[in-house]
């Protein structure tokens, strides 16, 4: 069966001959009403009920304590990071198959990437990779694990969910509590994923989800911590929202904090969302089987999640047999207005991160020659 048929498909289920996108947002709840609601009482900004209530129902979703709002999910790493100590001239480990988020967060507190492999069936951070990395370089002292080579701090481990497929999570944490690393869960593609019965962004010291205008569920921008520790869940809070100290009149802050905070005209609307976040997982999980029958017995591999866990199937994707069947793929669905994408470049091919150290990356490089990304939306 050729590239004809999948494109036929894929035009049938989405009832479309037009372009038809990767992931396009679906507003078909109370996004209209909650939105005039922020218009009607001028609390447009970040002082509002919507935010509130999006932290809340966040942190209920994600099966944790405390959940901050903030303006997007790569801010919400970058705070994440230095809320769990990552300081200057640190190493944190993560994956070089990531979105360029990931790595740009590690930057922005002037921490280097370590990049390592991915396991295959996940497409995340091989905890094998990350224990290997370790028992060579690693060095308990008191104040820490260092990397015995460049005698830098490894502050944290990076993990990120992969289009919405988690990690081992298990293995992982097993690793760095052996070493007392702590982990941040790059949960931004994972709203609606579990492993083992817990939802994603859960595990780690924080999480990070995304409301980018791609995911799931969207508010065009946003995002949000969450961790199980109340008052680490305070101080994210805090240094989001400028690192003002309450006072009646005065302007007064008690460090240097960002103006990261989510506007209530966009917590209006990820409320909205996450109201119908269990019709969106039940359409896609419709959808991905529907593409897994289709696909089965031909020589495209379409990816389903692994035992013990649930994936949200945020992106849909294929793997083909080669990098020149990847590209004739590619080729052929574009030209034919079905979108499709091929998962990212290895962070260590781009400019600003060749310097960083990297493990064979031999599961990153096959991926990264045969994984596309094909259309995922939920279907009205």
């Amino acid at each position: 069966m050729g590239y004809k048929e999948t494109i036929q498909f894929i035009q049938d289920k989405f009832n479309s001959k037009d372009f038809i996108p990767l992931h396009a947002p679906v507003f078909n709840g109370n996004e209209r009403k909650y939105v005039m609601d922020t218009l009607d009482s001028t609390f447009v900004s970040s002082v509002g009920a919507y935010v509130g209530l999006s932290e809340k129902m966040m942190a209920e979703i994600s099966q944790t304590t405390k959940a901050v709002a903030v303006v997007n999910g790569t801010a919400g790493l970058q705070i994440a990071l230095q809320m769990a100590g990552v300081q200057r001239g640190d190493e944190v480990i993560t994956q070089a198959l990531t979105f360029v988020a990931t790595a740009n967060a590690i930057h922005y507190n002037v921490a280097e990437p370590v990049f390592l492999d991915v396991d295959y069936d996940t497409m995340g951070l091989s905890p094998k990779a990350v224990s290997e990395f370790l028992e060579e370089f690693g060095e308990r002292r008191e104040s820490g694990t260092f990397n015995k080579k460049t005698g830098k701090r490894i502050a944290a481990c990076v993990p990120m969910h992969t289009f919405g497929f988690p990690v081992h999570l298990d293995e992982l944490m097993t690793v760095c509590a052996e070493w007392n690393i702590p982990i941040i869960e790059d949960a931004a593609e994972s709203l609606g994923s579990y492993y083992k019965g817990k939802h994603t962004g859960s595990f780690g010291k924080l999480g990070v989800f995304s409301f980018n205008g791609n995911k799931i569920v969207t508010c065009g921008g946003g995002g949000m911590i969450v961790t199980q520790n109340e008052e680490l869940g305070k101080l994210g809070k805090h240094l989001t929202t400028t690192a003002k100290v309450p006072h009646p009149y005065e302007y007064v802050h008690d460090q240097v904090g960002y103006n990261f905070r989510m506007p209530n005209l966009n917590a209006a609307l990820v409320c909205a969302q996450l109201e119908q976040l269990d019709s969106f997982l039940a359409n896609k999980r419709a959808l991905a089987q529907d593409y897994a029958a289709f696909f089965t017995g031909q020589n495209i591999k379409f990816r389903t999640e692994l035992e013990d866990t649930q994936a949200n199937y945020w992106l849909m994707c294929v793997e083909l047999e080669n990098i020149e069947e990847r590209n004739a793929f590619l080729t052929a669905t574009n030209e034919a207005k079905t979108m499709t994408r091929p998962i990212w470049q290895l962070m260590y091919r781009l400019p600003m991160y060749q310097h960083c150290y990297r493990d064979s990356q031999k599961n990153s490089e096959f991926l990264e020659e045969r994984i596309v990304n094909i259309p995922s939306s939920v279907r009205s």
